[in-house]
């Protein structure tokens, strides 16, 4: 996509507001429901980040706004090993940003398309570092709802991080919810029930894990499922139908996805410590594990970028507004306004200034360095109360 900046972009002091000038843009990498994402590097660090960023006429539309704040406030607040963590947030008149961890091994649907077959060892660790994941966000009382190939992310290493938290839902401790969201093909039975009788709780990313780990080996899903098969089909299906493991897997392997695809969730698995005790897991070294320290028995192929090239060449010739000359259309921008106020009807620039007002700016690496500084300072009381404190007694015994 070739750079948007140059030297007499401003680099960010840690204490101003970071914006989309304090990036370079290196290369668009892929889309989602809300969003597209292109590699960028910070100015001033040089560290390298994927950034999401998001139409605000589109979202408007659309009306996806709040699912967009919502997943924003979500992040702010997450910070995990296994996750995609936030690093900032921003927005300017035509956008929202996001700024994510950038890991560059594909996400896990990639490496399915390019006909991969994982090894029992390696789901068995994506099952193990994903279940440390899913535990921190059941204890930030988050259910993610669509834990899926597409939404797990690899890095470099082969590690497994979990993205995407844009229908996730933030709940109560020891609640059960009922609104229905998802990917239908891995979403859990109780959340197909008649509409009076669905209540779920954490249980259904489970359930998800379970159907991605058996994809993961297979191929294809245990359950003949997809985005366009009805509710009423779909509850037939998991009435009648018998998930089969090929008679080459280990016994252990079909011990524990049994128990993730338990239809009934109060026999499934749906906490860390059901997995951690489970006999066919008992020679994990859970904390190897979530410090990385256990080695992926599958590598993405380095030297170049796990996704589909595609995404270059639509945001180069295809996309109307691409990020790459947002600079100068900003600037035109400014000046059509000037001659023409009343471009957009009441109603929308309306909404567009709620946006603009509501957005939730994040700073990541601020608040690390404020948190630092605070650390700092109280160690520094402490010594100076010690300090104090021996001075005290050597006056009392003198």
């Amino acid at each position: 996509m070739g750079a948007n900046n140059s030297s007499k972009t401003p680099v960010c002091d840690g204490n101003e507001e970071v914006t989309f000038y304090n990036f370079e843009i290196l290369r668009a990498i892929g889309k989602g429901s809300f969003g597209k994402v292109c590699i960028v590097q910070k100015n001033d660090t040089k560290k390298m980040y994927a950034m999401k960023y998001m139409n605000k006429q589109k979202c408007v539309e659309r009306n996806e706004v709040r699912n967009v704040f919502k997943e924003l406030q979500i992040m702010q607040g997450l910070e995990h090993p296994f996750l995609v963590n936030l690093w900032y947030s921003f927005q300017d008149e035509e956008d929202m940003f996001m700024v994510v961890d950038l890991l560059l091994g594909g996400d896990l649907r990639y490496h399915l398309q390019q006909n991969i077959r994982f090894s029992e060892a390696s789901v068995k660790l994506f099952i193990c570092e994903l279940a440390l994941a899913l535990d921190y966000l059941q204890s930030k009382n988050i259910i993610h709802r669509d834990i899926k190939p597409d939404n797990i992310l690899l890095d470099e290493q082969g590690h497994a991080h979990i993205t995407d938290f844009n229908i996730a839902s933030l709940v109560n401790q020891g609640t059960k919810i009922t609104t229905v969201a998802g990917t239908k093909p891995y979403m859990a039975p109780e959340m197909f029930y008649p509409r009076e009788q669905i209540c779920y709780n954490f249980g259904v990313d489970w359930w998800s894990l379970g159907v991605t780990a058996y994809e993961l080996l297979r191929g294809r899903r245990p359950f003949h499922i997809h985005s366009s098969t009805a509710a009423t089909d779909i509850v037939h299906v998991f009435h009648t139908a018998t998930v089969t493991y090929p008679p080459a897997w280990s016994q252990e392997m079909v011990s524990i996805l049994h128990k993730l695809l338990d239809r009934n969730p109060e026999e499934r698995f749906s906490c860390l410590e059901d997995i951690q005790q489970f006999p066919c897991l008992s020679d994990v070294n859970w904390d190897a594990v979530l410090e990385k320290k256990v080695v992926p028995a599958f590598t993405p192929t380095k030297g170049r970028l796990n996704c589909d090239p595609t995404f270059e060449l639509e945001e180069m010739i295809l996309e109307s507004k691409p990020l790459h000359k947002k600079k100068k259309r900003l600037a035109k921008k400014v000046k059509d306004n000037a001659k023409n106020p009343f471009a957009l009807n009441g109603n929308l620039q309306k909404h567009l200034e709620n946006v603009e007002r509501d957005f939730i700016v994040f700073n990541r690496e601020k608040s690390q360095k404020d948190l630092q500084v605070n650390q700092e300072n109280i160690t520094m009381v402490q010594a100076k109360e010690d300090e104090d404190g021996q001075n005290n007694n050597l006056q009392t015994k003198m």
